[in-house]
């Protein structure tokens, strides 16, 4: 961002009145120092705004789009496609649009912004990357027209300028993790990394766990670094682990290849001390994945694959004899247990369409919590127990949950069961969301989405 001050035009020529220079150094310091603050609040109001702007005509939602922006007599949108074509529209197209335009799903990421701040006056210059529900990438450099009125920033303006990226540069996943606030609805990218990274688990010490191809890594919140997870011989992890309920603990699924097992996966569960060590195996039979603990930590929830049929299982973390809890035809997956350890919450394909369930923490009396057309996974309950968050698949995908699909991410209110969408329609499936991942004051909720060329 820039912010300047007209400084030669204050000072008089060099090695005349040095006083003089100091006196004026002096209240322009004086001057910076009561205007900065005002300049950080404005251009952090700013890029809210867009990136506001941004999500609410991706989600669809008209009302809260329009209100980003005010109409003038010289706002316009002025647009150069990749194909050479060039559009000139007035702001009224895009502040009161046709339904077919908008909703398209998707994400929006900002980047470079360089930022000048004129009282009530702004302009922003960034690059953005939007991609689509397919995953794939488009590029523009924007110029955004800002006025303050009643206090708030609107938008007025706004010039895109379409490009294409070098075929050099592409790189074949980029894995974005982010963030979604439940009572705001602002979704921030944490980091854009360009590997395939996935389901971030967030420990109350402000990081992130996170696996890719078979490692782990924290992800620092507030230094934005990764740093590999020691997990010794475990070089096979997959996106099935979590944190124990005391956060001392972690619990992983690791393929290990010298399992006896003739199975051409051998997904095993172990745990180690959370700050990494040397994994202890808890599940004697594979495929096991891990997905829950239990209240007092003691026992560990699972999905297991035995005899050709996956159901949900459980067992103390010393090992030893495994329970079965479901016993239905069809995959039952993503056991977790909720904050008070009276339920465990599912999703299931028992009817015939995968949904969410849960049932007493002992397997008695399931009940079905959701209803409708989408396949619906990995229901986690909130820590102060309010909420389940959950993916959809938009698609009927019957038992899978592959990478690379339409999804979104609801919001349950367990109380009056009512739902809503926290994201737009976007890229992802596979590795969004597998494991818990609410911030540990139930505000905020960890995914990742993804690009592909």
């Amino acid at each position: 961002m820039k912010y300047t001050f007209p400084l030669q035009s204050l000072l008089s020529p060099k090695g005349k009145h040095p006083f003089r220079h100091y006196l004026i150094l002096c209240s322009i310091f004086l001057l910076c120092s009561k205007l900065y603050p005002q300049f950080q609040k404005d251009s952090l109001a700013i890029i809210q705004l867009l990136e506001k702007e941004g999500l609410t005509w991706r989600m669809g939602d008209i009302e809260a789009h329009a209100a980003c922006w005010a109409e003038r007599p010289y706002g316009s949108i002025l647009i150069s496609t990749t194909d050479g074509r060039s559009l000139d529209l007035p702001s009224k197209a895009i502040i009161e649009p046709s339904p077919e335009m908008v909703g398209k799903g998707g994400f929006a990421f900002h980047f470079n912004h360089q930022m000048r701040i004129n009282d009530s006056l702004a302009w922003v210059r960034h690059d953005e990357v939007s991609v689509s529900i397919d995953g794939k990438e488009s590029l523009t450099h924007e110029l955004r027209l800002l006025e303050k009125l009643d206090g708030q920033w609107k938008m007025v303006g706004q010039s895109l300028h379409s490009y294409n990226q070098p075929p050099e540069n592409k790189i074949d996943t980029t894995s974005y993790i982010q963030t979604v606030d439940i009572t705001t609805g602002r979704i921030e990218t944490i980091k854009i990394i360009n590997e395939h990274f996935e389901a971030p688990n967030w420990h109350p010490d402000n990081y992130l766990i996170v696996n890719s191809k078979g490692k782990l890594y924290t992800l620092e919140l507030a230094t934005k670094q990764f740093n590999l997870l020691d997990t010794g011989f475990a070089d096979q992890c997959n996106n099935d682990h979590g944190i124990s309920p005391d956060n001392q603990w972690l619990a992983i699924s690791h393929n290990d290849k010298n399992d006896p097992s003739p199975k051409p996966y051998k997904s095993v569960i172990y745990v180690l001390p959370i700050g990494g060590g040397t994994p202890k195996r808890v599940t004697p039979e594979v495929v096991s994945y891990w997905h829950g603990w239990s209240l007092d930590g003691k026992k560990l929830a699972y999905c297991g694959e035995r005899n050709g049929n996956y159901d949900i299982y459980t067992i103390g973390i010393n090992g030893g004899q495994e329970t079965r809890l479901t016993k239905t035809e069809g995959l039952d997956d993503g056991p977790e247990y909720s904050p008070d350890g009276k339920y465990i919450y599912f999703n299931s394909y028992r009817t015939g369409h995968m949904q969410i369930w849960r049932m007493l923490a002992n397997g008695k009396k399931p009940e079905q919590l959701t209803f409708d057309d989408n396949s619906n996974w990995f229901a986690h309950p909130s820590p102060d127990g309010k909420w389940i968050v959950y993916i959809a698949y938009i698609s009927d995908e019957k038992q899978n949950h592959l990478f690379g699909k339409q999804v979104k991410l609801r919001l349950m209110n367990l109380e009056t069961r009512s739902i809503k969408d926290i994201t737009p329609v976007f890229f992802g499936g596979q590795g969004t969301i597998n494991v818990p991942s609410w911030s540990p004051d139930s505000k905020k909720i960890a995914f990742v989405s993804y690009s592909v060329n």
